[in-house]
């Protein structure tokens, strides 16, 4: 793991942020398990976080995983549910912080055209992440050397931000990435915008990933093509990055829900000519096979290292 004073200098970065170098004061009172993050402006917060275990005894390796649009409120699609199950049941230990839930989005954002949604997009959502990072360091189970990171769509894309390796020693995620996720998997992600050195508008500039990044997206996918994701990854592993993307034939966006396949007219689609309507539904085949990839690929990068595990 880091060295301790790393750590707490990590976790201070996180709580406090930049802003003239004082935070503002904590924000929302969350009920339940809740952990610190901060606001890009450096306002300190508090918001809902779920841990699921795996059985055994530890340290166990840990996987932070990401929500959709959906959130996990009542509405939620149950994706990350689905794969925390398939994640602990595997050995690792699974942190979900709620990156809506106390922002005013109890219900999401995949239909809400509200401005205020761009205060939880993905660029924002990236700090969420590396403080989901830092409260899994802090768990006694978790071997803090072995986290990675996952989400799909809304979170696909805040995986993206978070492992996109910063353009200048100015970002000021720049530490916390250095020492950051061991591995990241992007489940239908949006390609599309700038992400780092990667102008996904263009298709110019590489996208470099400060860990090994595995794709997986749906050839039918209406929300968030496929083919800006083939363009990133054919352009960064040319530069000998390490990007890995895989595309599922005959699959949608959402391909991991238990949902039938169907269209909704008010979901919010930049990739549409209207700017609304996007097909959603779950794959049993992809569904199956990314189980199998995501699992080969965390524990190829997440697995223990020689020797005792130490934190």
């Amino acid at each position: 793991m880091l060295p301790r004073q790393l750590h707490r200098a990590l976790a201070l970065v996180l709580a406090a942020g930049v802003a003239g170098g004082c935070a503002a004061a904590v924000s929302g009172d969350v009920a339940g398990p809740n952990m610190a993050t901060s606001a890009p402006n450096g306002a300190a917060e508090r918001i809902p976080v779920t841990v699921a275990r795996p059985s055994g005894v530890g340290p166990f390796p840990a996987v932070v995983i990401l929500h959709d649009c959906s959130g996990l409120g009542p509405r939620s699609s149950h994706a990350p549910a689905r794969w925390a199950r398939e994640l602990t049941g595997r050995g690792y230990v699974v942190i979900m912080p709620d990156s809506f839930g106390t922002r005013g989005f109890p219900n999401g954002v995949c239909t809400d055209p509200a401005p205020t949604r761009a205060d939880v997009s993905p660029s924002r959502r990236q700090w969420d992440a590396y403080a989901a990072l830092a409260y899994a360091r802090d768990l006694p189970e978790v071997d803090g050397r072995r986290v990675g990171v996952m989400g799909g769509s809304h979170g696909g894309s805040t995986t993206l931000s978070a492992v996109a390796a910063p353009v200048s020693a100015a970002d000021p995620l720049v530490s916390a990435k250095r020492a950051g996720f061991a591995a990241a998997v992007a489940l239908y992600p949006a390609c599309g915008f700038r992400l780092g050195a990667w102008n996904g508008a263009t298709g110019s500039g590489i996208y470099r990933p400060v860990a090994p990044l595995l794709i997986l997206t749906g050839a039918l996918d209406d929300w968030t093509p496929a083919e800006p994701c083939r363009r990133l990854a054919e352009t960064a592993r040319a530069a000998g990055e390490p990007v890995a993307l895989k595309i599922y034939p005959g699959a949608h966006h959402s391909f991991d829900s238990a949902n039938p396949v169907r269209y909704v007219p008010t979901r919010i689609n930049p990739s549409s000519p209207t700017g609304r309507g996007a097909t959603t539904g779950g794959n049993a085949e992809a569904w199956s096979d990314s189980i199998r990839e995501v699992a080969a690929f965390f524990d190829r990068h997440l697995a223990p290292p020689p020797g005792p595990a130490a934190r």
